[in-house]
This record gives C-alpha cells, structure tokens and sequence, in this order.
C-alpha cells in the first residue's frame, strides 16, 4: 500500500531548508504533496497564495513524486480528503519542538488516521526561516545561500514595487 505524505506549511517564501526537507521526504514517502496554506492565521504573508504556490512549483519541478497545490481550513482535513496518511513537518531547533509536538497531539486527537513524522534539516539549512530570509532582503542582505534563484528574483522584484 503506497504511503502518501503531505509537507504543509505557508512557504512565504520556499526557502532551500524547505526545499531539502521535501527531497527527504520524496525519499521516504510514494508521493509528497507541498500543500501551501490559503489560511495563515495571524500571520500575513508577503506574497499571495497563488505566488507561493507558483514559486514552490517551480523550486521543486525537478522532483517526480512531488506535487503542490494549496489547501484551505485544517491540515488533518485536507490530509484525509486526499489520502494523505503522514504530515511532515520540520524541526530545525528545541524551540520548535514545542510547539509541533503540540499541532501533532491536537492532530492526532482530530484524527486516528493521519501520523505526523518529524525531520530535522541538514545542518547548513538550519537556522533558515522564511521570515528571517524576508528580512535580510529587506534590509538588503545577500539571501542567494537561503533561497533558488528564482524565488530570490521574486523576492527582490516584491521588495523593490
């Protein structure tokens, strides 16, 4: 029985952690959906849902077990609607432990039939986030060791409207 897994996340923007965390995760799984969330709670993005999606198809297009596409409302929703039996999510310090152990608690309270399996990056990819890499482009920083080109290229043309 193939075992399909979802990566979920905002991806404002697909950084190069990201995109290893999928790469391992192709490795692993049959098939791994990259599903961009339309909802981002509290946070608001600098790009708009469908940019992000476009960025992150292009960033993985070489991976052929790799899909993206984006989702609204709960992750363990989306994740039954499509058959998804696993949510991968990263970790890339303690600090994040806390709280995905939580989402994975509540997760698997929501639902019996979806597991979420944790990774950790590679060790130059760790203390990227997209946040970060927003911010040292915004302040003018050189971001070429944290992002592909063309979601860098995409970045600097938002900064600069």
């Amino acid at each position: 029985m193939p075992v399909n897994a979802m990566y979920p996340g905002t991806f404002d923007p697909i950084t190069l952690g990201h995109e290893d965390l999928v790469r391992r995760a192709a490795n692993l799984f049959d098939k791994v959906i990259v599903a961009i969330a339309a909802n981002t709670g509290s946070k608001v993005p600098m790009f708009s849902v469908d940019e992000r999606v476009a960025m992150a198809r292009d960033a993985l297009a070489e991976i052929d077990n790799v899909e993206v596409t984006r989702y609204n409302g709960l992750t363990v929703d989306f994740a039954e609607k499509n058959d998804l039996r696993v949510i991968v999510r990263g970790l890339r310090a303690v600090s994040d432990f806390e709280y995905e152990f939580q989402l994975a608690n509540m997760n698997r309270h929501l639902t019996k039939k979806v597991e979420t399996a944790f990774l950790t990056p590679t060790e130059k990819y760790n203390f990227i986030s997209s946040s970060l890499v927003r911010e040292v482009a915004e302040l003018g920083g050189d971001i070429r060791e944290f992002v592909s080109p063309s979601v860098r290229e995409a970045l600097m043309e938002r900064i600069r409207a």
